[in-house]
């Protein structure tokens, strides 16, 4: 008898499980006046409005949650802060060597939660309106080279249902730069093989179509003959336990390959996204072609992308033209 898949509310608890978390500490933690400031009922709206209404992720949730908690942890759940107070806020973090990013980060997150209680008449204004963002640095990317990400995928050479599962992963990670959460999320009902194209659910909600390539169709392929073998629910990528694979999972999963293939620098599932976009510039790809591909809503972000394509040039023209060396 064919063996369906164990079928379990946890997809749909996530985002409430995420909220929760955030909202209900350990009672080891510094808990909040509710009485004095109703801080938490005010979060937990706010993170109800980011989950439900704009469909931000669970790892999203989270970060926002913990950033907000940190700021009213040190405000003493005073709502209503000035400027010096922020102020003074953010000096604490450069003491403390929170990177830059990070410092970013909670400037948005708080710069939003703010925007979201003065909109809904919590409070008179927003004091994070006029506080600059830090400068982000400009870190560019980590990519496999061509050889590397062959390499890669082609370590998942076993024979195992295990195995073929990590091969597919890793042929659409890299043919389609796709992101971690938007491949666990697959079904096999996303798979399109006449048109060879998948269909996924990116940031936001927002639904973009990406062209399969003809290696990782032909091993979603013969993996669909396999899976359905085991499970007949419409979930595309599963576990040992049948149920859908978690992004940890993947991560986990191409630290172990990467490992075997002998590669010594940090791959992680974004890695291949990165390594897709790179590579389609390096052979002649339009920026907004790749940008659409992405599903950046903005160009500047995937503009990240020339700049490593350009330093391949460099090191192209300084082996090969003869007046590039110095002396």
């Amino acid at each position: 008898m064919r063996r369906s898949c164990l079928k379990s509310g946890r997809e749909i608890r996530l985002r409430f499980t995420a909220i929760n978390a955030i909202t209900e500490p350990k009672k080891t933690r510094l808990r909040m006046n509710k009485e004095k400031a109703g801080i938490n009922p005010f979060l937990e709206s706010y993170l109800k409005y980011l989950a439900y209404e704009k469909n931000y992720s669970k790892n999203t949730l989270e970060s926002y949650g913990n950033d907000i908690k940190q700021f009213l942890v040190f405000t003493e759940d005073e709502i209503k802060v000035d400027a010096l107070k922020i102020r003074k806020f953010l000096e604490g973090l450069d003491r403390k060597k929170y990177s830059k990013n990070s410092t970013i980060r909670k400037v948005i997150a708080l710069r939003n939660f703010y925007r979201y209680l003065a909109g809904r008449g919590k409070i008179a204004k927003n004091p994070f309106e006029y506080i600059l963002t830090p400068k982000k640095d400009k870190k560019l990317p980590g990519v496999l080279t061509e050889a590397e990400a062959e390499k890669l995928i082609e370590s998942a050479a076993g024979e195992t249902f295990f195995s073929l599962r990590d091969r597919v992963i890793m042929e659409l990670l890299y043919s389609s730069g796709l992101r971690v959460d938007e491949l666990v999320k697959l079904n096999k009902e996303n798979i399109d093989y006449v048109n060879e194209e998948v269909k996924v659910r990116g940031k936001g909600n927002k639904e973009r179509v990406i062209p399969v390539g003809g290696q990782a169709l032909e091993y979603l392929r013969k993996y669909m003959k396999e899976i359905n073998k085991v499970c007949d629910s419409g979930i595309l990528f599963i576990n040992k336990n049948k149920t859908r694979l978690s992004a940890r999972s993947v991560e986990r999963m191409i630290l172990k390959y990467a490992a075997a293939a002998g590669i010594t620098k940090t791959v992680t599932p974004h890695t291949f996204r990165h390594s897709f976009a790179t590579h389609l510039l390096d052979r002649g790809a339009d920026l907004r072609s790749v940008q659409e591909l992405l599903g950046h809503s903005n160009l500047s972000t995937t503009q990240i992308y020339t700049h490593l394509s350009i330093q391949k040039l460099k090191r192209e023209y300084e082996k090969a033209h003869p007046r590039a060396r110095r002396g």
